[in-house]
């Protein structure tokens, strides 16, 4: 251990990672209340880089609106994700959304298509009466690659700070994850924070996500992200002022800490904006977000961090050397 965390309140913990060892829930609590932020760094950065050695990803990805993706195609140069957003209109039938991964995968195949919430998921079961396992399996055969993680709130919040009518218990949303995985499906896991939460609540959904990862293996990433409200454009985002940096760079480094289990953390540099971006690869990131910004400046963001940038096709089959 570096004489400069031998007086830190956290250095037995800090003996625990540099041996490799799992913290508990205990841990996680105290790590939230800790205000030793460089003690969290240098422990999120020893996880990060046994995994990622001194590698940062990015995946050139575009977001797209449920609505826009069979008027407007993408053009396929550069692109290897396209991440189906949107609100989504309960009054289509499930049909519609195999059509449109449909006529995404046939005129995009060598694009990863990552769409749909357990918000969604859910609903087309209730739609369509199906079991969950057969709506994935649906549509993965119309295109689906991996689900994804938006607007998924701490599973145990005070009540009153939902992000709205559209979201599922806790129970549901591990049981269609664990589905998905069970299929071959990855997922993409993220947890709004920022709503009055307590440091508990915070580190029982990072530990619920962990068990479940002991299990299946199938969480692609990790992004923890300050709450903004639905419709919030790019902008506004980076002035919601929900969360401080402090809060954020503690967020993103205990979960790289306790999810040892989940090969990457992501952050999405268009809420933290690109400065804090750069420092959060100090702080267990080895994943950006590349939506909007252009990939010369993106690679020229990482390396002044220190790190090197690697381009990937998919986050998927991680493991494989480089």
């Amino acid at each position: 251990m570096s004489s400069l965390y031998a007086q830190s309140e956290l250095k037995d913990l800090i003996k625990k990672v540099e041996n490799d060892e799992r913290l508990d829930s205990e841990a996680g609590v105290r790590m939230m209340n800790s205000q030793d932020i460089l003690a969290l760094g240098y422990m999120a950065n020893l996880v990060c880089e046994r995994k990622n050695g001194n590698h940062t990803y990015f995946i050139m990805t575009r977001q797209m609106n449920y609505t826009d993706a069979v008027i407007e195609l993408p053009n396929q140069r550069d692109l290897s994700e396209l991440h189906l957003i949107g609100e989504f209109n309960q009054e289509l039938p499930f049909e519609h959304y195999l059509e449109i991964l449909a006529k995404l995968k046939q005129s995009l195949p060598g694009v990863e298509i990552q769409a749909f919430t357990a918000y969604e998921i859910d609903y087309f079961t209730q739609m369509t009466k199906l079991s969950i396992t057969e709506i994935l399996e649906q549509l993965r055969h119309a295109g689906l690659n991996s689900l994804s993680g938006s607007r998924a709130e701490v599973f145990s919040g005070p009540e009153g700070t939902k992000l709205g009518v559209r979201n599922v218990s806790e129970q549901r949303y591990l049981e269609i994850q664990a589905a998905a995985h069970s299929l071959g499906i990855r997922t993409c896991a993220t947890m709004f924070y920022g709503q009055g939460e307590s440091a508990k609540d915070h580190i029982d959904h990072l530990l619920k996500l962990r068990e479940l990862q002991d299990k299946t293996g199938g969480f692609l990433s990790f992004m923890p992200l300050s709450y903004f409200p639905v419709g919030t454009d790019q902008e506004e985002m980076m002035e919601t002022g929900n969360s401080t940096g402090f809060e954020d760079l503690k967020m993103l480094a205990i979960s790289r800490i306790l999810l040892d289990n989940v090969d990457h953390i992501k952050a999405f540099w268009v809420v933290l904006g690109p400065k804090l971006t750069q420092v959060a690869l100090a702080f267990g990131v080895d994943v950006i977000d590349s939506q909007v910004m252009a990939k010369r400046v993106l690679i020229h963001l990482i390396g002044k961090a220190g790190r090197e940038a690697v381009e990937r096709e998919s986050l998927d089959h991680v493991n494989e050397s480089e």
